[in-house]
């Protein structure tokens, strides 16, 4: 399992912490804003396996700006998303996609809560765990996504608070053999 998580605002919800617990997942993949050396431990403590990049309120100058994790048989770009302009531009970030060469892009930045398949790419938005405010949303519930990676197959579960109510979708995405595309 593969957990995909954005941060800033500070306290992570009791609902969530309840899913993100040591031992279950194996790789945790974050857009950045982390802000406290506290939060990376805090996922440090839930997998061993922690990928950040860095947003544009982290201090930690180590972070990269992208990244490329392979997970199983799915290569995965990661960005925090204040690179694309405007934030959030689907071809925007589709072309950085291409450019890192990616079967799954994520990048974040706005803190809309996004998950969809394009071009037979997927593409992912973990929203904000913490629900940090956005200027580009009248509201921003805490939102992260789980990914479980099966050969070609990765199905995802999109979790978000409501009104104080668990949410959860699953969208599937399989990978195309380069024969097929």
């Amino acid at each position: 399992r593969v957990a995909i998580t954005a941060g800033r605002k500070a306290g992570l919800p009791q609902k969530f912490k309840k899913l993100l617990v040591p031992g279950k997942i194996q790789h945790i993949l974050c857009t950045g804003n982390l802000c406290l050396r506290e939060t990376y431990d805090y996922l440090k403590n839930i997998a061993s396996d922690v990928h950040v990049v860095r947003g544009d309120f982290d201090m930690n100058t180590n972070y990269p700006d992208q990244k490329v994790v392979t997970v199983g048989q799915f290569k995965i770009g990661l960005m925090h998303g204040h690179q694309v302009v405007p934030w959030g531009n689907h071809d925007a970030i589709a072309m950085i996609r291409r450019q890192l060469d990616v079967d799954v892009m994520i990048s974040g930045n706005t803190h809309k809560l996004e998950a969809y398949e394009k071009d037979n790419k997927f593409y992912i938005n973990p929203g904000s765990v913490t629900g940090a405010y956005s200027p580009l949303e009248r509201e921003s519930n805490p939102s992260f996504i789980l990914m479980d990676i099966q050969a070609t197959t990765l199905v995802t579960y999109v979790y978000s608070l409501v009104n104080e109510e668990m949410e959860v979708k699953k969208i599937e995405f399989k990978k195309q053999s380069a024969l097929e595309e």
